[in-house]
């Protein structure tokens, strides 16, 4: 499959809002022997993310913007059904994501990835105050708090929803991930404020989860030893 081929004609539909022939394109994909799980990560992934830096730099109109994300929603619900789902995996997962179009439909994209490899998955969307956050990680006590996909202005709020729950050490075995949005983009920012891990995109996430699932930020991980030995 010609990847990049593909996602420059299938962008050049979703911009022009030619949503007959983006079915169209999707559809002979389909029939073509790709899988759900390919497509989602290997072509609507990076077209969500070309439509969000592009819009976000002025270099795309609020009409293609809308024409793409409307056409990409279609396409990722569409996926969702298809996808093969796992073994249940035992572990659970809150996600939430920045309030904006493209911020949710990407929580959305990883959220149904990861519902259908097997895990136990809450979604939320964006624009979730910290308190009641907070509220439904103690009721739920889930095993991972994914924040993904956030902007620029939401990361003072994350930081302060983790520095909270390490404070109180309130989920000593939960572990909190971040990615995509404001993390692709900052390199070293998850380390910062807290995060104990991060992944890029969706396929990124899905390996992270089950190779660094014991991963703990350094820098919490050390107050917490010292308190614990005062």
């Amino acid at each position: 499959m010609n990847t990049e081929r593909i996602i420059e004609q299938l962008h050049s539909h979703l911009v022009s809002g030619e949503r007959r022939s983006a079915r169209k394109f999707v559809r002979a994909l389909y029939s073509a022997g790709a899988s759900a799980e390919t497509l989602a990560k290997e072509v609507f992934w990076p077209l969500l993310e070309m439509t969000s830096t592009l819009f976000r730099k002025d270099q795309m109109t609020t009409l293609a913007h809308q024409y793409s994300t409307r056409m990409l929603r279609m396409f990722v619900d569409q996926a969702q059904e298809r996808y093969e789902e796992k073994a249940l995996r035992g572990r659970s997962i809150c996600v939430f994501c920045g309030p904006n179009e493209t911020e949710e439909l990407a929580g959305q994209m990883v959220a149904d990835l990861l519902e259908a490899d097997g895990y136990e998955v809450t979604f939320a969307g964006g624009g979730v105050a910290n308190d009641d956050i907070s509220e439904e990680l103690a009721a739920r006590q889930p095993d991972v708090l994914l924040m993904f996909a956030s902007s620029a202005k939401d990361a003072p709020m994350i930081r302060e929803l983790i520095d909270s729950i390490r404070e109180k050490n309130a989920h000593p075995a939960m572990q909190i991930v971040v990615g995509g949005g404001i993390f692709n983009r900052a390199p070293g920012l998850d380390e910062e404020i807290g995060a104990d891990t991060s992944a890029k995109g969706p396929a990124d996430l899905l390996k992270t989860l089950l190779t660094q699932k014991n991963v703990r930020n350094e820098r919490w991980a050390k107050k917490l030893r010292v308190r614990a030995a005062a």
